[in-house]
């Protein structure tokens, strides 16, 4: 690395120059600090470390480190059933609190099981059978101590519209039931996998924006369903039709009533959080008044629909139902996975959440084997794809749960409905059914969110209204291609095209920064000082070889129309570069050379270790020379300033 040059020397190329002092200029400069290089590391040690980032970033296994084979196989048992390690510490002031919870969302979830066993085109018990069995396998399981299992709205759309596509349950309700289970067997699989192995990083690549616009969209598909449509230009031609042909009053009352009634319900828990369990046991209100209402008046003999019948028990077994070969073995499949992406992309997203609200960590790896365990087990007892509800989660939550027992809790409560009280849904009217899912896919739209959205990211925004529109407009499954595409799109774009900035000297100060962020910031006569803020790449590489000659050209441009000297020297700033590839080694080399033959040298900036270690890999350093390469932008100045001074 260069240090102090006197005027005594007269012109010297850079790469002829070492460290010297001059009388001339005998000031005392500060020390220019050599650019680290890394030990070379052992390959398989380099290759498990990577290994290691990639699958196990959160070290997962440090839990085990000396410790005796007795307790490491105790801390195995706990790792696949958290229930054994919380369950030791449990006592009777942490029960109260799951008591009351569990019964809490055993209100809430009994009334929309059995609506959104309606949107997936099920029979009512198949929403409480899948409340029934998932909670009590996620409780020994599971990590979350607020995560309240059951089915939920967007999943069951889901289900019911690709289910619908492949077989008519009107026409064939024995192998659309299979179809169900079969699709909920392999979303528990997918689930499994990426947990077993450690994928759960790609559920991220399903942007918070996209998840946004497609649970919107897909609330108000909701809201259209329950009007027998599935797009708002056929709800068009509905109410159209309706209007021509009249028009069910004691239904729409029914509706619109209790409809009115669970809004408000849900706004006074909004408005005082003390009344939480106000909005919790509405919709079980709900029920119980409209289907008294409907039995005394016997409105089901003038046009009101009413559930009718239950089958009362427990959930069969369902293992001989699964197709594992046949003509719909391939639709099970493909339909199971985009069921258990979703589901979980939605279960960790709520696990998080109230994980980081209790200060708590939550494995996302562990939470799919967790889920995935359960979707294969309830497969095989009659149930369809179960998750996280946000709904039932933040009532849990609100109540006070302390463990995963108030799901146990809420289970022995389906469990007793089931056996107990299914004859008395008989008369419960439709209307009630779709007021309840109604009241709850509201606050999936969500416009705050959007809004803010809008002002942090236009691109981001971008990808949540095409989610929405696509749901809307067209299908739930083309709103989700949307919003995948959207989103890889997003990824593919900011890589291939990353940002570039040239920087400026902060006044008194040795900090240099984005002269457009930082007006103040001037420029050093002769020198141009250009960030890179991405890794370079193959598929970035000539992108950024380009960008940067533009940017001189500019300044070439500019400089020459102010009539002041041209640019000798162009400074990589680094910092940001956390890996470069093949190409672009060679975009560089090909920089550098096309920087000589415009007379500017190339210097490099604060590579880092990743770096600095490939561009002695491949010689770069020995092209560029070792005294162009620093530690920070401030000794780059001050090493190339003074030269400037002694060219001619």
């Amino acid at each position: 690395m260069s240090h102090r040059v006197a005027d005594e020397l007269g012109y010297k190329d850079m790469d002829n120059i070492s460290a010297a002092s001059s009388r001339h200029n005998s000031e005392n400069l500060p020390y220019v600090h050599k650019v680290g290089v890394t030990p070379k590391q052992n390959l398989l040690k380099e290759i498990a470390g990577t290994v290691k980032e990639t699958f196990f970033a959160d070290d997962p296994l440090r839990q085990f480190k000396d410790q005796p084979r007795s307790r490491k196989l105790v801390l195995v048992f706990q790792a696949l059933f958290p229930i054994f390690e919380w369950g030791r510490n449990y006592s009777l002031s942490k029960f109260k609190g799951d008591l009351i919870a569990g019964l809490t969302i055993a209100s809430l979830c009994i009334p929309q099981d059995i609506g959104y066993a309606k949107l997936a085109n099920l029979d009512p018990q198949y929403g409480l059978y899948s409340s029934f069995v998932p909670p009590l396998i996620y409780a020994f399981m599971g990590s979350s101590r607020d995560i309240a299992i059951g089915p939920v709205a967007v999943v069951s759309l889901l289900l019911g519209t690709l289910l619908q596509n492949e077989i008519d349950p009107s026409e064939n309700p024995v192998d659309y039931l299979r179809l169900a289970f079969t699709a909920t067997f392999f979303a528990g699989i997918t689930q499994f996998t990426l947990g077993f192995f450690r994928l759960g990083f790609l559920i991220d690549f399903l942007s918070h924006a996209a998840i946004v616009g497609f649970m919107a969209g897909a609330a108000i598909t909701i809201a259209l369903q329950q009007l027998k449509e599935t797009d708002i230009v056929s709800v068009m031609r509905s109410a159209w039709s309706a209007a021509h042909h009249g028009w069910n009053w004691e239904t729409i009352l029914i509706g619109m009533s209790f409809l009115a009634f669970l809004l408000v319900a849900k706004y006074i828990g909004k408005k005082k959080k003390k009344l939480f369990w106000v909005p919790a046991i509405a919709p079980l209100i709900s029920v119980v008044l409209s289907t008294f209402f409907v039995y005394i008046t016997r409105a089901d003999k003038h046009g009101v629909q009413i559930v009718k019948h239950i089958r009362r028990g427990i959930n069969p077994s369902s293992l001989n139902e699964i197709f594992f070969s046949g003509e719909y073995l391939a639709q099970g499949f493909r339909i199971g996975v985009l069921a258990g992406m979703i589901a979980l992309t939605e279960a960790v997203a709520i696990g998080r959440t109230f994980a980081s609200m209790k200060d708590y960590q939550l494995d996302g790896n562990k939470e799919m084997v967790a889920l995935g365990t359960m979707n294969v087990v309830s497969s095989m007892t009659s149930c369809y794809v179960a998750t996280g509800s946000f709904s039932r989660s933040a009532v849990n939550y609100m109540a006070g749960c302390n463990t995963a027992a108030s799901n146990i809790v809420m289970s022995s409560v389906v469990l007793l409905t089931l056996e107990l009280i299914t004859p008395l849904f008989k008369y419960t009217p439709n209307a009630i059914l779709a007021s309840i899912i109604i009241s709850v896919v509201i606050s999936l739209v969500d416009i705050e969110a959007m809004t803010l959205i809008w002002k942090i990211d236009k691109f981001d925004f971008v990808a949540c209204m095409g989610a929405f529109f696509g749901v809307v407009f067209s299908s739930v499954e083309i709103g989700l291609l949307i919003a995948v595409s959207i989103s890889f799109a997003k990824i593919l774009l900011q890589v291939t095209r990353p940002r570039t900035a040239v920087l400026g000297k902060i006044p008194r100060t040795t900090v240099y920064r984005n002269i457009l962020q930082y007006p103040a910031a001037t420029k050093v006569p002769g020198i141009l000082i250009v960030r890179v803020d991405s890794a370079i790449y193959f598929s970035n590489s000539n992108y950024v070889k380009e960008r940067i000659l533009r940017w001189l050209a500019d300044e070439e441009e500019q400089l020459k129309e102010s009539s002041r000297p041209g640019v000798q020297y162009l400074i990589v700033e680094m910092s940001p570069v956390t890996d470069i590839d093949t190409s672009g080694i060679h975009a560089m080399e090909e920089l550098f050379r096309s920087l000589e033959k415009r007379d500017v040298k190339l210097v490099l900036a604060n590579p880092g270790p990743v770096v600095v270690d490939k561009l002695h890999a491949s010689k770069f350093h020995e092209m560029i020379g070792e005294d162009r390469i620093f530690l920070t932008v401030e000794d780059a100045i001050v090493t190339c300033a003074p030269k400037m001074d002694l060219e001619p």
